[in-house]
């Protein structure tokens, strides 16, 4: 079943981002978002002394992706974990560092495709949006309890929806008369508060507020602030990082993070920089790396894709 619905995005190129780090015997690879597998099959397939430590918050993915990934037998350590949980998790399996880690960030194909897990807006279904079902408050929670206010900074910040506040005003009103429970309900009201001219352009006009939902129900810039440097700290040297991001807030987060990680945080104006000011990392890629034209028409979720990669050059110095 997972075979046929998941096609990992920009695969070739997070395996060659990766390749020079796990060519090595013995070589470690986190794949932080493990989905339905498509990356982490790649990978062990790809490098055949190298093991796998896959991480995922759904225990529905994971389910699906041990079976995947079953054939691997112990090369294939699969953990239900938040991808901020990462120190953690390496600490448990008695793990100092690591010669790869993958980030696909953004909803699996499964949970899109799913409709009773609420997230995708083109088909009627409960307001859930919870990656991990056995936790955490829903969508519906969200709309129908939070103050107006902290609801338009929500689809503000992390939909950059420029008609948060109209938009915001008849889930108010709406939720008074009936609380909200599926989302065809939001969509039609969505549609109905946006004027005429914003329904024109940029696909569905729910879209933004679906992100925004989603981000917040399950922490994901949150998570994800932590997440990224995390992931640079468990890094050998010599080891590598791709980030799949999927919105302009996710890939500004890891542009940050690798920026800083490149650059000398030495005073200005030392004749020489000692070591522990010197860069950490080196980019891997040029800015963000786009899929092709092939890949979006083969694979339309490809689309938002934008893919950074660096390198830990040294280690931190005290």
């Amino acid at each position: 079943m997972s075979e046929t619905r998941h096609v990992p995005v920009m695969l070739q190129r997070c395996l060659d981002l990766l390749a020079p780090a796990l060519a090595q015997p013995g070589a470690l690879v986190v794949d932080c978002t493990l989905g339905l597998g498509g990356h982490g099959e790649a990978l062990l397939s790809a490098f055949p002394d190298a093991r796998l430590i896959g991480l995922d918050r759904d225990p529905v993915a994971l389910k699906l992706s041990g079976e995947r990934l079953a054939p691997f037998g112990d090369r294939a350590t699969l953990v239900h974990a938040v991808y901020d949980e990462l120190p953690e998790v390496l600490d448990r399996l008695g793990i100092a560092r690591v010669q790869g880690v993958l980030f696909d960030l953004g909803v699996s194909s499964m949970q899109l495709d799913e409709a009773e897990r609420g997230f995708a807006y083109a088909q009627d279904a409960p307001l859930d949006m919870r990656m991990d079902q056995t936790t955490g408050i829903s969508a519906a929670e969200v709309l129908n309890t939070y103050p107006p206010g902290e609801l338009v900074r929500i689809l503000r910040t992390y939909g950059e929806e420029k008609y948060a506040k109209k938009i915001v005003e008849a889930i108010v009103r709406e939720r008074r008369r009936e609380p909200f429970s599926t989302s065809a309900r939001l969509v039609e009201l969505i549609r109905e508060a946006l004027p005429q001219a914003a329904k024109r352009t940029g696909g569905n006009p729910a879209k933004r507020t679906f992100q925004a939902l989603r981000i917040e129900v399950n922490g994901e810039l949150a998570v994800l602030e932590r997440a990224v440097p995390a992931a640079v700290a468990a890094l050998a040297v010599g080891g590598r990082i791709a980030v799949l991001s999927y919105h302009s807030l996710e890939d500004r987060l890891v542009k940050h993070v690798f920026a800083e990680g490149a650059a000398s945080s030495a005073p200005p104006g030392l004749p020489v920089v000692p070591e522990q000011y010197q860069p950490r990392l080196k980019l891997l890629t040029r800015g963000a790396e786009l899929p092709t034209e092939e890949e979006i028409a083969e694979n339309r979720r490809a689309a938002p894709a934008r893919l950074r990669g660096a390198q830990r050059i040294r280690e931190d110095v005290a």
